[in-house]
């Protein structure tokens, strides 16, 4: 099972109906996906399940909706075992971007926490889940596919967010900070803690 998410209602990929009723099931292979993402807008619809028999294709198959982007991410801790956290768009969210053509996702990840953050001295300790997730851009839609890594820095420096970027705030966060930050954040970052 697999969780796409469009905003914060997701999409469960699945080989199983279900019988559900805050959710609507529809078969993968025939789903009118840009009209399901048009129906979250405009109902109270909690989710939907895509249903396909063969567990194996589900992702693959979904996939091929939409062009993807691939993106790398930190879950970063300092020697505090505090998190890293930038603020952008009024959300809360770890540091993320899409990977360059000529770097590994671990390379386009580290790179990508050191531009929205100022961190440096990054050293991936472990891969952590893959989050999924629609967005709309020059009026297409299209899914993010982002890898996650631990991290570990030494770093104690200032934070600089990359403003650019929209980010406004970049800060670490202890464990009841951390648990107000995600009321707080998207459901795809949820998923990681």
């Amino acid at each position: 099972m697999y969780k796409i998410f469009v905003n914060d209602k997701p999409i469960v990929l699945t080989s199983e109906v279900s019988s559900d009723k805050h959710y609507k099931t529809y078969p993968l292979k025939y789903v009118d996906l840009p009209r399901v993402i048009r129906d979250f807008r405009k109902t109270d619809t909690k989710g939907v399940y895509l249903y396909h028999k063969n567990s194996d294709k589900l992702l693959r198959k979904f996939l091929k909706k939409f062009p993807n982007v691939i993106a790398g991410g930190g879950k970063v801790y300092n020697n505090d075992e505090k998190v890293l956290f930038i603020y952008r768009n009024d959300k809360w969210d770890l540091p993320k971007g899409k990977v360059e053509i000529h770097e590994s996702i671990e390379e386009g990840a580290i790179r990508e926490v050191e531009e929205e953050t100022g961190v440096s001295g990054l050293v991936i300790t472990k891969p952590l889940s893959t989050t999924y997730h629609i967005f709309k851009r020059n009026g297409r839609y299209k899914i993010k596919i982002t890898y996650w890594f631990k991290m570990h820095t030494t770093f104690d420096g200032k934070l600089v967010p990359e403003i650019k970027e929209g980010i406004t705030k970049a800060k670490w966060l202890g464990k009841k900070k951390v648990d107000k930050a995600l009321k707080n954040s998207y459901a795809n970052i949820r998923e990681l803690f």
